[in-house]
């Protein structure tokens, strides 16, 4: 396809298809006249004012001239290869003997060939002996003529990226730096580097150098001693494959994927409803890229059934790109997961993605499109180059937006392939092919590379960019990629989400939640006990209350005395919420008081007892007062766990140095709690042993907890005690905790609990 060039006047196309100004062309840079003569983005390739003349004509010459001197740096570098095999082939040093005149002539020629400038340069090559002499010369700054070559080819392909990208020559900084890094200068490469750096910070270095970023790695690499990069830049600069090493210092891009491992999972999941009410219920190529937004970095993928105007019934694979937070962790979509997904031809990422399809069953010869952003594109691209998944299914369509899928091949040619990318988005360039490419990689597909005036990376890569680009900026790409789907294009019948995995999930909670179930009756139906919490939070506060009032609450209980501390009897908030139980999310706040052994009072023994874990523990706290924020716990509470809790608002916020916990509404407030909670020592997230006094009998429920907690013997937080009539409150008031700090406080930011129905204790 054709497009126009920077200024917006001339048609053009190039070898990776269509490049075109989105949104307008960027602005001239008045600094042009301010940039030295000798720094032009070519290393010194063209003059400053051969840019700005006839740069329609000049960019396709440009581009065919940087492909030939590139086939024809890869015949210098095998004649090298021939003449060093010559050189070294033990049958002809053999027969020097029965000729010695005519045999060294013809050594000597070899040898000045492979060595002399004025030949091939030192070009030994090929073989161990050649490689390795190839490498030492290369350590001592020798060059080859196949070399100089396609450093020539490099410096022309960032000339005809600069026609498109003029800040390229306009810039002094960018020029500097591109001048130095073609001219071989490394230490005034550095310099230039660091000045740029140094002006504009490492995003938008990155984002202004990422048109022609990977010809400026190539060629630094082809020029510097590093002979560890050299594979790398030679694959970069004739386009023959995936870059196989990072061009910087040369370490093996397989050698860190193959560090992501797993067989990849996949799990269904529901969206929220704000998620599910985002999700197109139609299919085009704006709704699914707008699904992917929807989604997110998530870890999560989406498959859709749609309907065609046929009436048949196909089927869309929708993969976001690449999770945030650290660089490996268990999601395929990890930094490394993308890292695998882009370099080898299966990972957990794309086989984590065949789980999913497995499971959603669509039907063996199943039409599906693939739809894929930055890491997302790459993994649904291993799909479409996998034999045995193309076997089953029938890939119709993979559209990949902002990723690095140069060197991917589909495994059934009648595949169409989609490639979208922005010259200033850094991902697509990473396996070495960017704007500045000159080969046509595969003449099938349909590349649409264009560039608009956001050049900051990461906004540029964005999958919200690229929909607003071709929604609002690039309609000619949208509309023949959109007939391309028409087949896709019609109402969407089913959609599932999937959580994936680099490995099969264990079964929710497992091992600590897998526990034998029975059925407990209530007045709202019969529930499964014990109550298992998947994930929650929890903060258990200590005060040294007034012991009178503490006996007070005691008596009548066949519980007691307080456990004291200095005179004072120990007093304790507790606070949980447990966000996916199954009873449901509910918040919970207790009031209780720590007491003994139900049966003797063990003054010294009590402190090491209150560590215990629950199925050991003699001693507890009394639930005084409890609230909870949900009618049905409210309602069964009394029946399975003996205490009678209220309903009323509650907020529970637990981080790893600082605690929100409000009970009660602006108008009815019973307590807030809030503020730093200080250093904190790691430990095992405490289990709570709670005692409830009900219709004449004392329960003794235990909540066994699994998870990291820490201990806080210096909180900063406070306790404030409402107005309002509540019991809690008003309990509050009287053991004189108004305004009071806690002794210490034990908090679980994420945890798992098991709770099981209290039960009845002997008290007497």
């Amino acid at each position: 396809m054709s497009g126009a060039d920077a200024s917006g006047n001339h048609p053009r196309s190039d070898a990776r298809g269509e490049a075109v100004p989105a949104g307008g062309a960027p602005a001239q840079s008045p600094q042009a006249a301010d940039t030295p003569a000798e720094v032009t983005p070519a290393g010194g390739a063209l003059p400053q004012g051969a840019l700005a003349e006839g740069a329609a004509a000049a960019q396709p010459l440009l581009r065919t001239a940087a492909r030939e001197l590139a086939e024809i740096g890869v015949a210098i570098q095998e004649a090298s290869v021939h003449a060093t095999a010559a050189l070294t082939d033990g049958a002809v040093l053999g027969a020097l003997p029965y000729a010695p005149a005519e045999g060294y002539r013809a050594q000597r020629a070899l040898l000045r060939a492979v060595t002399d400038r004025r030949g091939l340069g030192y070009a030994v090559a090929g073989g161990r002996l050649g490689a390795l002499a190839a490498r030492l010369g290369g350590m001592a700054g020798a060059e080859s003529l196949a070399v100089l070559v396609l450093a020539t080819s490099l410096r022309l392909r960032i000339t005809a990226v600069a026609l498109d990208h003029p800040e390229l020559v306009d810039d002094p900084l960018l020029g500097r730096l591109i001048g130095a890094v073609g001219a071989d200068r490394d230490i005034e490469s550095v310099r230039a580097l660091r000045a740029l750096l140094r002006d504009r910070g490492a995003v938008r270095t990155l984002s202004e150098l990422a048109p022609v970023f990977g010809e400026v790695l190539a060629l630094r690499a082809l020029l510097d001693e590093n002979p560890l990069n050299d594979t790398a830049a030679w694959l970069i600069a004739t386009g023959k494959g995936y870059a196989s090493a990072d061009p910087i210092i040369g370490l093996s891009n397989r050698a860190v994927a193959v560090l992501d491992t797993g067989e990849g999972g996949a799990r269904r999941l529901e969206p929220t409803p704000a998620e599910a009410a985002r999700l197109s219920s139609k299919g085009s190529l704006l709704d699914f890229l707008r699904n992917l937004g929807a989604l997110g970095t998530t870890g999560r993928v989406l498959i859709q059934s749609v309907a065609g105007p046929d009436g048949v019934v196909r089927h869309v694979v929708q993969a976001p790109g690449m999770r945030s937070g650290r660089p490996d962790n268990d999601s395929p979509q990890d930094l490394l997961g993308a890292f695998s997904s882009a370099v080898l031809d299966s990972g957990p990422y794309s086989r984590a993605l065949i789980k999913a399809v497995d499971d959603f069953g669509i039907p063996p010869g199943g039409e599906i499109a693939l739809i894929g952003h930055s890491a997302g594109g790459a993994a649904i691209m291993n799909l479409a180059q996998d034999p045995e998944f193309c076997a089953r299914y029938t890939v119709t369509h993979a559209v990949a937006v902002g990723s690095p899928v140069d060197f991917k091949k589909p495994a059934d040619p009648r595949t169409w392939i989609a490639s979208v990318t922005n010259q200033h988005d850094i991902i697509p360039t990473l396996d070495g092919q960017g704007a500045g490419g000159c080969f046509d990689l595969h003449p099938g597909w349909y590349v649409v590379d264009y560039f608009d005036p956001t050049h900051l990376f990461p906004i540029c890569h964005s999958i919200e960019h690229y929909t607003a680009n071709l929604a609002d900026d690039l309609p000619e790409a949208r509309d023949r990629i959109d007939r391309q789907l028409t087949p896709y294009r019609g109402p969407v019948t089913r959609s599932q989400v999937y959580l994936l995995s680099d490995r099969d999930p264990h079964p929710e909670g497992f091992p600590f939640l897998t526990v034998p179930t029975y059925p407990a009756a209530t007045s709202r139906g019969t529930l499964e006990l014990p109550v298992r919490c998947q994930d929650g939070s929890a903060l258990t506060a200590y005060f040294a209350a007034d012991p009178g009032v503490a006996a007070t609450l005691l008596e009548g209980t066949g519980l007691g005395p307080a456990v004291q501390v200095a005179g004072r009897a120990l007093v304790a908030v507790h606070a949980f919420w447990n966000r996916r139980t199954s009873l449901g999310g509910y918040r919970e706040v207790h009031l209780g008081i720590v007491v003994h052994d139900p049966w003797r009072a063990r003054p010294f023994r009590v402190w090491p007892d209150l560590v215990r874990r629950a199925d050991r523990r003699r001693s507890g706290s009394f639930l005084v007062d409890s609230v909870v924020d949900t009618d049905t716990v409210s309602a069964v509470a009394p029946e399975i766990w003996g205490c009678e809790p209220s309903v009323a608002p509650l907020d529970v916020a637990v981080t790893a140095r600082s605690a929100r916990i409000v009970a009660g509404g602006p108008d009815d407030r019973l307590l807030t709690f809030r503020g730093p909670l200080g250093p904190g020592i790691p430990a095992g997230a405490w289990d709570l042993v709670g005692y409830s006094h009900r219709e004449g009998a004392t329960l003794r429920s235990c909540v066994e907890t699994r998870g990291r907690g820490r201990a806080h013997p210096a909180p900063r937080a406070r306790l404030t005690v409402g107005q309002a009539a509540h019991p809690m409150a008003r309990h509050l008031r009287e053991l004189g905790l108004d305004g009071a700090r806690p002794l210490l406080c034990l908090s679980a930011v994420a945890h798992q609990t098991l709770r099981a129905a209290g039960a009845p204790v002997r008290t007497t």
